[in-house]
């Protein structure tokens, strides 16, 4: 890949990185920083941050520290940037979380939802004229392939894509509701509603010169599979996470889209690591898109 191989200069380019102390984040982080772009990352723990700063290059990294579950949190975190940078030429939505229960953020929100979906909407959303001023710029939304399969051991029957039913939702609250609640399918849904915002987002900066696109990274050794796998197979969890794509592997799908000079105009994907493919039907559904987007954005438009 180019970023690695060292022909792509990213010098003078600025980059925000979500979650950019985690597995996945500190790959992504490190290979832009050594593509010679400057780079900024959100982390909820700030002494994780200021390690990796310090790590891969203290004149080259900042540190956002807020929690993404929160809307406050999130615009402090858009103005925050802002007031620093006046251009964005890469947004990379990497955070995520599955948790194993059903719970509400201090906004009322499904956990799930709110850090798979809203804090990148709500980020790309209020960051849009960095972006724009930036352009040509990109933004890389890290999705799942769950959306299309919420099976949590895909071995037999049909894949079974997770189910979205927006008629009559008025505010994202009302979304995995405690009625059927299953996290894994709530986390999917999450990244569903994420790459079919991304495809309206693409659609409406088609002409400014910013590209949107999702990625599912693979099966990547995450924490998240820890929360995911089934009581039954939790003694093989070690030959389990031995199989999976590492951090660095995984990484490198999001960098693809990130640095690539061949899809510096491609805009409205979903691919599967290096492979486009099609996501669930619903998310080609011109209603569902345009109600998903104007659920998100009404929430994203909030401070408080």
């Amino acid at each position: 890949m180019n970023v690695h191989s060292g022909q792509t200069d990213l010098s003078g380019q600025v980059a925000l990185v979500t979650g950019g102390a985690g597995g996945m984040g500190r790959v992504i982080t490190a290979e832009l920083v050594r593509a010679g772009a400057h780079v900024v990352i959100t982390s909820r723990d700030g002494d994780r941050g200021e390690a990796l700063r310090r790590e891969v290059g203290a004149d080259r990294v900042e540190v956002l520290t807020g929690d993404l579950s929160v809307r406050r949190d999130v615009h402090r975190l858009a103005a925050e940037f802002s007031r620093r940078h006046d251009r964005l030429h890469l947004l990379i939505n990497n955070a995520g979380a599955h948790y194993r229960d059903r719970r509400l953020t201090a906004d009322g929100v499904e956990a799930h939802l709110a850090v798979n979906h809203l804090a990148g909407f709500t980020l790309t959303y209020l960051l849009h004229d960095r972006l724009r001023a930036a352009a040509p710029s990109r933004v890389v939304n890290v999705v799942s392939a769950t959306m299309s399969d919420t099976r949590t051991v895909p071995l037999l029957g049909r894949p079974r894509p997770v189910s979205l039913d927006l008629a009559g939702v008025t505010d994202l609250r009302e979304l995995n509701p405690v009625e059927g609640f299953a996290p894994f399918t709530a986390y999917a849904r999450a990244k569903l509603l994420s790459t079919i915002c991304g495809y309206v987002f693409a659609d409406r900066w088609h002409d400014e010169g910013v590209t949107v696109n999702a990625v599912h990274p693979g099966l990547v050794s995450t924490s998240i599979v820890d929360d995911i796998t089934p009581a039954a197979l939790k003694p093989f969890r070690s030959l389990i996470h031995s199989r999976l794509l590492t951090p660095e592997e995984g990484a490198a799908a999001a960098l693809r889209l990130a640095t690539d000079p061949g899809l510096a105009t491609v805009t409205g994907r979903y691919y599967l690591r290096d492979k486009e493919e099609r996501s669930p039907s619903v998310s080609y559904d011109p209603a569902a898109r345009a109600k998903a987007w104007r659920l998100s954005a009404d929430w994203a438009e909030l401070a408080a």
